[in-house]
């Protein structure tokens, strides 16, 4: 019998009598007493329970189920705990069990992160221990995590420097968050990124790594920093378990010196011509995007300052005066100015400022010509264009306008000037013989003169006049061939060929005069002699030379032919024979010598001497008178006389003749041996000599 198969046994037990058909029967109960043949038996070998470590204490976790075929107390069971965690002694403290009903029970709490498994041998025994009888079964615990950590971050808030322009990709940070919690999801962190201003995210980061890369080419100057918000999220499976933590990212981009500076300032300026040295002209900004020492900016003139007229501040970008400005030497300069940053390597822009120097009312205008000359025809209507004076003013705009005006002079209310185009005209008709040359002084506003020299051309309306309405004049009569004895000269008032005169001769000069056609010299054409001719006289005439309808005038001319020493006393007579009687008395004129020269004044008249002195005989100076001095004698008579008769010219002119003293009776005795004597004598001879 097995109890635990058949505890009771029921029988039933019929009886008949015979071949009755009649049965009687009863039942009979037959108990199988059990005995302690079987031991607890639990109906797994192992078991496995998931608890959540958030439970309190006394929370049921496990019911022990065993079952022992024996009956009463050989199958009244009790439960223990054999064995605790594998892991940890101290862990039996988190559970017990009811001996009696098997029921598990969480004594402590539970703590995922310390302990996520527990394996227990439970042992259920006989209550009955004879024999003793028991089992055991392994109960997997799994301390089940609850998401009750939140993903954590070291840092509240973290500063990132990365260069500008780093390559797309490049590796910016890893961010690290720690969960507490133990299972796989509720500790698996996912990253996510959010700009905080809303605009273009320059970065991108891998939600599982956290690590931080650029997306996009990075450029300070545009974004000098980003705030980003990091938030790491576990990855419970419940949506509304999981938790997060977020981290404020300041991302600064570094600068590098990736900008040239760049010129804000304008390119134009100006400055008055008359600035004092030091003035300020402009102020040269450059600005440069870059940051630090790649942003400073130092300004330089690289050209256009070569006569060192500005001087520029390198730090603050000042430009002054260095030298006074002269608008009409320079009107503008052209400065490169160069813009250097102080980065490594450094960058630089240049820029080409115009500086315009604007003029001030400094010059004065100067005519184009100190002397204009030009010609206006005379005896023309009024408002004839004369001349139109130009002057220059090197000042510029309202400084340069001019206005032209006549400053008073001879003749200056003839004309009129017009003020704007420097025009000059007439106001009245012109006679050349009145005034041929005007001399006028114009003179802008601001002020310069020059002088306009102005000739009236002329009308061939005046006769050539001469000087003198006659001419006389004397000559010597020794003048040589070709000699000039005077200079006529007539003047013509008019211009040109109409004022220009020739000379001419009319009526006979026998050969002796001619004149020079354009100078009006008169000359000798022959020489002269007094004595043939004293004197000549013709007439002149002065012509211009208008080939129109020429003019002419007439003049007289008288020559008259002054006398030279050129003739020598001539006696009537040579030899004189005088006759004296010998009674002539003392101081008796016994004879006159007579001689002729017909020379002029001093050089005609005579004066005789004798050369032979002779105490019987004298001359008279003056007149030739020979007289007797003393009684003649008898040695007396033949005497011979050497008379001498010069004139008084100078030099003087000597001629001399013989007298021969005879008486009465002597006279017809005396006769010369020859009809003709001939002799020469060296010119230049001594007077007196033999």
């Amino acid at each position: 019998l097995d109890h635990e198969t058949q505890s009771v046994v029921v029988l039933t037990v019929q009886s008949q009598l015979g071949n009755s058909p009649v049965y009687s029967s009863t039942q009979v109960n037959i108990s199988v007493i059990d005995v302690n043949d079987n031991p607890p038996v639990f109906l797994t070998k192992s078991d496995k329970v998931t608890i959540s470590h958030t439970q309190p204490p006394g929370t049921a976790v496990y019911i022990a189920h065993a079952e022992d075929k024996d009956s009463g107390l050989n199958g009244a069971i009790k439960y223990s705990i054999a064995s605790k965690h594998i892991a940890n002694d101290d862990d039996d403290v988190h559970f017990e069990i009811d001996s009696l009903t098997g029921d598990f029970f969480l004594s402590k709490e539970l703590d995922y992160e310390t302990a996520s498994h527990f394996l227990l041998q439970v042992i259920v025994k006989d209550y009955n221990n004879n024999p003793p009888q028991n089992n055991t079964v392994f109960l997997s615990i799994d301390v089940e995590d609850q998401n009750d950590h939140s993903p954590c971050f070291q840092d509240d808030f973290v500063v990132i420097g990365v260069e500008e322009n780093v390559p797309v990709g490049t590796l910016v940070y890893t961010f690290d968050a720690k969960d507490g919690d133990g299972s796989f999801l509720n500790s698996k962190i996912q990253y996510s990124l959010e700009m905080s201003n809303g605009g273009e995210n320059p970065f991108l980061l891998h939600p599982s790594y956290g690590t931080l890369i650029t997306a996009f080419p990075l450029d300070r100057e545009i974004t000098r920093s980003v705030i980003l918000t990091v938030s790491a999220t576990d990855q419970a499976i419940n949506l509304t378990d999981r938790r997060l933590d977020s981290l404020a990212v300041k991302i600064v981009i570094l600068d590098i010196n990736d900008n040239s500076p760049s010129f804000t300032s304008s390119p134009l300026s100006y400055v008055m011509e008359d600035a004092e040295m030091g003035f300020l002209v402009h102020r040269v900004v450059a600005k440069d995007p870059d940051e630090g020492r790649n942003g400073q900016v130092m300004y330089h003139i690289l050209s256009g300052n070569e006569n060192k007229a500005f001087v520029l501040d390198k730090i603050t970008g000042l430009l002054t005066t260095a030298q006074l400005l002269d608008r009409e030497i320079q009107e503008h300069y052209n400065l490169t100015i160069m813009a250097l940053d102080d980065g490594s390597p450094a960058l630089s822009a240049t820029q080409v400022l115009t500086i315009v120097v604007l003029d001030v009312n400094d010059e004065t205008p100067v005519f184009l010509k100190q002397l204009y000359k030009t010609a206006v025809h005379e005896n023309r209507e009024p408002g004839e264009l004369v001349i139109k004076v130009e002057a220059m003013d090197r000042d510029a705009g309202l400084n340069s306008l001019l206005r032209y005006e006549i400053l008073p002079g001879t003749g200056y209310e003839k004309f009129k000037m017009n003020l704007d185009s420097g025009e000059l005209i007439t106001t009245a008709s012109l006679d050349r013989e009145t005034q041929e040359v005007f001399s006028i002084k114009g003179s802008p506003s601001r002020s310069s003169t020059a002088q306009l020299y102005l000739t009236v051309l002329d009308e061939n309306d005046h006769n050539p006049l001469f000087a003198k309405t006659q001419y006389q004049i004397s000559v010597r009569e020794d003048l040589e061939e070709g000699s000039a004895i005077m200079d006529l000269f007539a003047s013509d008032e008019d211009d040109g060929l109409n004022g220009e005169v020739t000379y001419s001769l009319i009526d006979d000069t026998f050969g002796a005069f001619a004149i020079d056609s354009v100078t009006g010299s008169i000359v000798t054409t022959k020489a002269l002699d007094r004595e043939t001719k004293s004197q000549y006289m013709f007439r002149a005439v002065a012509s211009d030379c208008s080939t129109r309808l020429p003019r002419s005038t007439t003049v007289s001319v008288v020559v008259y032919i002054d006398d030279v020493n050129d003739n020598d006393p001539v006696f009537f007579q040579n030899p004189i024979r005088v006759f004296v009687p010998a009674e002539t008395p003392v101081n008796e004129t016994v004879a006159t010598v007579r001689v002729e020269d017909v020379d002029l004044g001093s050089n005609g008249a005579v004066v005789f001497s004798l050369i032979i002195a002779e105490a019987v005989f004298q001359i008279d100076v003056k007149t030739g008178d020979i007289i007797l001095q003393e009684p003649l004698t008898s040695k007396d008579f033949g005497t011979q006389l050497l008379v001498t008769a010069s004139d008084q010219g100078i030099p003087p002119r000597t001629s001399t003749a013989m007298v021969v003293i005879f008486t009465e009776e002597q006279e017809e005795e005396i006769s010369f041996s020859h009809s003709l004597y001939e002799a020469s004598v060296p010119e230049n001879s001594a007077a007196g000599g033999h």
